[in-house]
């Protein structure tokens, strides 16, 4: 459960740093009222923790993985 999770935050990230790169337009930041605000670090930070998380998956055996 919380491989999906974390693997849902990566592509919420992933979807945002698109967004950043092509046209410029931080989605995260204009959904919670810009960059800095409170909900949107903790958003970015969830984001980078799931993104740790997720470092385990490229060491875990594909079986693991799958029986999820």
């Amino acid at each position: 459960m919380l491989d999906k999770i974390a693997l849902s935050l990566i592509i919420i990230g992933a979807i945002n740093w698109g967004s950043i790169g092509i046209f410029g337009f931080d989605i995260v930041g204009w959904l919670t009222g810009g960059q800095g605000s409170i909900i949107a670090r903790i958003i970015f930070t969830l984001v980078g923790i799931a993104g740790i998380w997720c470092i385990s998956l490229l060491f875990r055996r594909n079986n693991d993985i799958l029986e999820d």
